[in-house]
């Protein structure tokens, strides 16, 4: 059994040794330390479920693959899920080494179809999670079967997922597969596939190659298996020399950056600063790319390190030994350090937070003291100051939430709706104090699920905003939809349709200012059209960047001097008139993702999913029927005020499906209850003008069970109730493909 020196970790070692059956064990399927050419042969018997005595070769791949096919069509972020950390080749779980070969695969013969005769030539990535290294050579060696040409780091190290995004674009590549699961559980994992502009599938892209997936297994049950080839691992389409020429696209980016965020006057800024700058860097693989952007741009000396090793079990980060309700059992609330969670007591806390000892890492650094926290993946970022406890009345009558330190320090950790708010801000004083902000009209790109204070400020700027669905894909959509329209008619105004069925004028030439979404991704637009080296023109790029949001906070930092982040903040609210400056998310997991018994997870996870989607069905039904003119505002009120007899909803102004869930609008706040397009939770946010009251609100909802009441039932009947699923999902795709930009991409004449 594979063992660590970190205790926890090894309890995860040998809860899934424990409790992976021998015959998983004892699986030789394909292996990869055999470094020359091999076949694996799919065998009729390794669809159907595994019986010891009559199916002893039984992979249950038909069920893999039903679940994989369901998650294609929703995914906000790549297909993910668990896996078996320690036997990849166990097809139980959702991710795992045979999952990866056929999906791989498949789009390797999508793309052979599409484009036959053209040198294909595609990036692949990884971060620090477990069996990544494993995962990515498979990627890598099953296209180059298929005649692929691969595009990796030397030696397959890690970079981040901005990185492949920015390349699949820069260079013109068909595309990438990037192995992540963004900020989630250790034991998680997952491909990201990027497609030929650097953004993640939508739902279109990935049913092609799931189709082709089910080719492959009718194929398999009518001959009764299917040869798949795996290359020799050193087979020369997988290249490790034209990323290591342009030192894995490092100068490349450094380039990009500073056309936009790192122009002298951010650099020269940063270079100011006296008290440094803390990077903590969970998983440790942000370092290897972060540090040599930081060398390169002359502000490495402006930072010191947190966690600069590669560890798979993040060091500990977000991992405790009981649950949630105090049962002994290892439990995973994931990286994301913005997450709060409840004691047994009922006390909030910061969980991930708690376990990054801060009260030990900082104490020898001064008050003021910045911490900027990014994920494995190196796209998602979280700000976080020191300041003296006397701060602490006004940070609670701000609705920013600390943790406190020591008798006197506190840490204020800013949400991403509160962190961003302060980069838009700042960055748009920046253009304007260079005499740019007036060269082009100004737009930017949220998702509904983020602030409405972000909404208020872009009034009070003059900068429009399009509204999308949770997910950078969704981002991404709208910037070549814009892209599309400059090409066009460069001299018309551009107008995009947000998800909220408004068309927003975003003016004549304009430019991105900001997108970027509450769970902590964000991008910024350049001045000029950022162009592709063989003649691609977009807005921006496609992929979240916490290097962006690192380079563009640290310049805020640098301005403000000895000035905390908290009173900038306020600063804004002010100037800005902001009504909704208070904002929350409840995450409502219905299971433990951590369970090793993978049997226990499913069933667990299943009885989960049902409960999300009744509580998603009680409100989404309603908003579509009030969007096919069946139901009525006030009718809806009554059932809302019947069902929570201890909320009003009097002043609610709309309810409307936002593309993967349901926003309610009120005259002082808003909901939003969305399902987990990947997982069996449920998201409840809110923002307005009171944090107590969006809390509870947001809490209830969310929570709520989704028994449908007497009035429910009354206003929405059992046939519409069971076909809202299916009208919402033709909504979406109906938003998602009004004025796509889908130009055909031509390979072009590689150099390399």
């Amino acid at each position: 059994m594979k063992t660590s020196a970190n205790e926890l970790e090894n309890e995860l070692f040998k809860s899934v040794y424990e409790k992976t059956p021998d015959y998983i064990k004892n699986l030789n399927l394909m292996d990869f330390s055999d470094k020359g050419d091999f076949t694996f042969t799919l065998k009729k018997e390794h669809l159907e479920p595994y019986d010891k005595d009559k199916n002893p070769e039984g992979l249950n791949l038909k069920e893999w693959f039903a679940s994989y096919a369901k998650e294609a069509k929703v995914s906000t972020a790549g297909i993910r899920g668990p896996q078996n950390i320690l036997y990849p080749q166990d097809t139980r779980f959702p991710i795992n080494l045979i999952g990866i070969v056929l999906a791989t695969l498949a789009k390797a013969l999508v793309a052979k179809e599409k484009y036959k005769g053209k040198q294909i030539v595609k990036v692949a990535g990884r971060e620090v999670r477990y069996n990544s290294d494993l995962f990515l050579d498979a990627i890598s060696r099953i296209q180059a079967a298929n005649g692929i040409k691969t595009l990796v780091p030397k030696g397959k190290k890690t970079i981040p997922i901005w990185l492949a995004s920015f390349l699949a674009f820069k260079l013109d590549l068909l595309g990438g597969e990037y192995i992540t699961s963004s900020h989630g559980i250790s034991v998680k994992n997952a491909t990201k596939d990027l497609n030929c502009q650097g953004s993640q599938y939508l739902p279109e892209e990935s049913m092609e190659f799931v189709n082709k997936i089910q080719e492959i297994f009718d194929f398999t049950e009518k001959k009764g298996s299917y040869e798949i080839k795996i290359s020799a691992s050193d087979n020369p389409l997988i290249d490790e020399n034209v990323l290591g020429q342009i030192d894995d696209g490092v100068d490349l980016y450094v380039e990009y950056l500073k056309s936009g965020v790192a122009q002298d006057s951010s650099l020269n800024l940063i270079n100011t600063l006296k008290t440094k700058i803390a990077i903590e860097n969970v998983g440790g693989s942000a370092y290897r790319t972060l540090s040599r952007v930081l060398k390169k741009l002359n502000i490495s000396d402006k930072f010191v390190w947190f966690n600069t090793d590669e560890d798979p079990f993040f060091h500990s980060i977000g991992k405790y030994n009981h649950t949630p309700k105090g049962e002994e059992a290892f439990y995973d609330y994931s990286v994301d350090a913005t997450v709060i969670a409840k004691k047994q007591n009922g006390e909030k806390f910061f969980p991930v937070i708690e376990t990054l000892n801060y009260d030990k890492k900082l104490k020898d650094m001064p008050i003021g003291t910045v911490v900027l926290i990014t994920d494995p993946d190196h796209d998602r970022l979280t700000i976080c100051q020191t300041e003296n406890i006397s701060k602490s009345q006004a940070l609670q009558n701000a609705g920013i939430d600390f943790i406190e330190l020591n008798k006197d320090t506190i840490l204020t950790v800013f949400t991403a709706n509160q962190a961003f708010l302060m980069l838009m801000d700042f960055w748009a004083k920046q253009l304007k104090s260079q005499n740019l902000w007036n060269n082009h009209p100004r737009f930017m790109i949220k998702t509904t699920a983020s602030a409405i204070s972000w909404d208020e400020w872009a009034k009070k700027q003059g900068v429009n905003v399009v509204n999308v669905p949770v997910g950078f894909k969704e981002i991404a959509n709208i910037m070549k939809k814009v892209e599309l329209k400059l090409k066009k008619a460069p001299n018309n105004n551009v107008v995009i349709d947000d998800v909220f069925s408004n068309p927003i004028n975003l003016g004549v030439n304009p430019r991105l200012l900001f997108a970027g979404e509450e769970s902590g991704g964000m991008i910024m637009g350049c001045e000029e059209l950022i162009k592709s080296q063989h003649g691609r023109f977009a807005v921006a790029m496609r992929e979240k960047s916490a290097t962006e949001a690192i380079i563009v906070a640290s310049a805020l930092i640098a301005k403000l001097q000895n000035k905390p982040l908290s009173e900038y903040l306020i600063q804004i609210f002010e100037e800005n008139n902001i009504v909704g400056r208070f904002d929350t998310r409840v995450d409502i997991a219905y299971y433990n993702e951590s369970e090793p018994d993978i049997n226990k997870l499913k069933q667990e996870k299943v009885a989960g999913e049902e409960k999300r989607t009744k509580n998603d069905l009680f409100y989404l039904s309603m908003a579509i029927a009030v969007k096919q003119g069946k139901m009525k505002l006030e009718e809806v009120k009554e059932v809302l005020n019947n069902a929570f007899k201890n909320l009003n909803f009097d002043n609610l102004i709309s309810i409307k499906f936002v593309g993967d869930g349901t926003y309610l609008e009120f005259s002082d706040k808003y909901i939003e209850i969305r399902p987990s397009g990947t997982d069996a939770k449920t998201k409840a946010y809110g923002g307005g003008s009171n944090k107590s009251i969006i809390e509870t609100y947001a809490n209830i909802l969310g929570n709520y069970s989704g028994d449908r009441t007497e009035l429910h039932r009354k206003f929405v009947d059992d046939i519409f109730y069971s076909k809202a699923k299916d009208y919402a999902m033709e909504y979406y795709l109906a938003f998602v493909d009004k004025d796509a930009n889908k130009e055909p991409f031509e390979i072009p004449e590689y150099k390399f």
